[in-house]
């Protein structure tokens, strides 16, 4: 099959970027979407690159493509020199080194042996790895014959016509794990003003969804967990001076090296004080104290985080709602590989009394639906203080907060939009939610709602509608 398939290939190189001129609206989108996935200036393996100019697309640092047909390599060569191309299987070129991104472009739905494939993908994997995998939805094959009848679209080779489900389960095979999916393009040719209003909008609703032609998986590779990680816990804290010394003599011990960072955040109940005291309390405990110049919970976590020196950055809420003792799970579960982002959630088990108000309830379970939808991944609760990122994870996402911008308040987000959009697997995490010993809350119900919708509103236009 491989020779036939370079010979298919082979003969339509001549007309392959006429194919795309023709498309060009098109190709405008996909290209616009891997572009999402794939921040500029990443090592970036493409396998079936045809002539490059999905590669050239997306500026990469250093860029291989490898395809099976002499004829669209040689053609790359000319059009983009900076880059790599190489011709035929996967494992005879000579490629060195690993990349942070592998992209197959409608590729495995022309593999002979997609498990065999995917298996030798693994070498060129490091664990931040992240594979790209677009195929066409089984539910166009007729349009999409007709349009290859028709002259509209280039001749493919017979297809594996995969569901997601499929795809999925490969994966699971040869060690990679799915990270989320996305489907676009739901008319992809241009007619003015209805073509742009059916593939931002209506192709990324309910429903309409299911009817899109390319569909997206994002996947990580599986390694054997690491060695121990040292861990910094960091504590906003603001007028919660009872709560202090329990943060730190609950929290079990765990990791290689535990660095306790208060931040607190003008407190008018001695709450500074009382730091200041566990700390010469406890000078076998590892813990800093740093006075908040900006306000908020989301401006102490950008300034506890910049100042820690964990493998593994957390977040302890000083309510201490989310007990100290549940610490170790999130540690385990970010240690083990199983997940890169771990959420708290706390609608799972049955809360104590007074630990959440009613409407704080349903506002949550309604978000928690809302933003699972916007972001592609789980999200029962989206406002649960405990958060858990490496540290190498959040710097990447503290160099790339400017697609967002300062936009949040509460820190929670920040976390939650950056993760998702360095395609980074999100765990979440039930814990036993307990109603706070000392002090009042600070959340404010109606105004803390209205700074939700925002969220939503601001996650649909740069993550969802983009």
């Amino acid at each position: 099959m491989t020779k036939q398939l370079a010979v298919h290939y082979d003969d339509l190189a001549p007309q392959r970027d006429a194919f795309r001129r023709r498309n060009r609206y098109y190709y405008a989108l996909l290209e616009k979407q891997y572009r999402y996935f794939i921040p500029e200036g990443k090592r970036v393996l493409e396998v079936g690159c045809g002539t490059g100019d999905l590669l050239a697309a997306l500026r990469p640092a250093y860029g291989v493509g490898i395809d099976i047909s002499p004829k669209m390599t040689e053609l790359a060569r000319g059009k983009y020199p900076s880059l790599h191309f190489y011709a035929g299987p996967i494992e005879d070129a000579p490629i060195d080194g690993k990349f942070d991104y592998i992209v197959l472009s409608g590729l495995v739905g022309e593999l002979e042996d997609i498990q065999a494939f995917l298996q030798r993908l693994r070498k060129f994997c490091t664990p931040d790895t992240r594979i790209i995998i677009e195929y066409y939805s089984y539910l166009w094959q007729a349009l999409l014959r007709a349009a290859e009848k028709s002259g509209l679209r280039m001749p493919q080779y017979e297809q594996n016509w995969l569901t997601f489900n499929d795809i999925d389960n490969f994966l699971c095979l040869t060690g990679f794990q799915t990270v989320k999916n996305e489907r676009i393009t739901l008319f992809p040719y241009n007619i003015w003003g209805l073509s742009y209003l059916l593939n931002r909008y209506v192709a990324k609703l309910p429903l309409f969804n299911a009817l899109t032609l390319n569909h997206f998986i994002v996947a990580r590779p599986l390694f054997s967990p690491a060695q121990d990680h040292s861990v910094t816990i960091l504590v906003p804290c603001r007028n919660e001076k009872g709560n202090i010394e329990q943060a730190v003599t609950r929290t079990p011990a765990f990791g290689s090296h535990q660095e306790f960072i208060f931040v607190e955040g003008h407190s008018k109940d001695g709450t500074y004080e009382e730091v200041e005291r566990v700390i010469k309390a406890y000078p076998q405990k590892d813990i800093k104290l740093f006075k908040q110049q900006g306000k908020g919970k989301g401006d102490a976590v950008r300034f506890g985080f910049a100042k820690a020196k964990g493998d593994i950055l957390m977040i302890l809420d000083a309510d201490l709602t989310v007990p100290p003792e549940e610490l170790p799970k999130f540690y385990q579960a970010i240690q083990s590989g199983k997940g890169e982002f771990i959420n708290g959630c706390r609608l799972v088990y049955p809360m104590e009394d007074e630990a959440m108000r009613f409407l704080n309830l349903v506002a949550n379970k309604f978000f928690g639906l809302f933003f699972s939808w916007l972001l592609g991944q789980r999200f029962k609760d989206t406002l649960c203080g405990t958060k858990v990122i490496s540290k190498r994870h959040y710097e990447e996402l503290a160099a790339n907060r400017h697609y967002f911008g300062d936009f949040d308040p509460f820190g929670d987000f920040d976390l939650i939009f950056g993760a998702v959009k360095l395609n980074l697997k999100v765990l979440e995490l039930p814990i036993r939610y307990k109603a706070r010993s000392y002090g009042t809350t600070q959340i404010q119900r109606f105004r803390h709602g209205l700074l939700l919708l925002k969220m939503c509103g601001f996650a649909m236009k740069k993550i969802k509608f983009i």
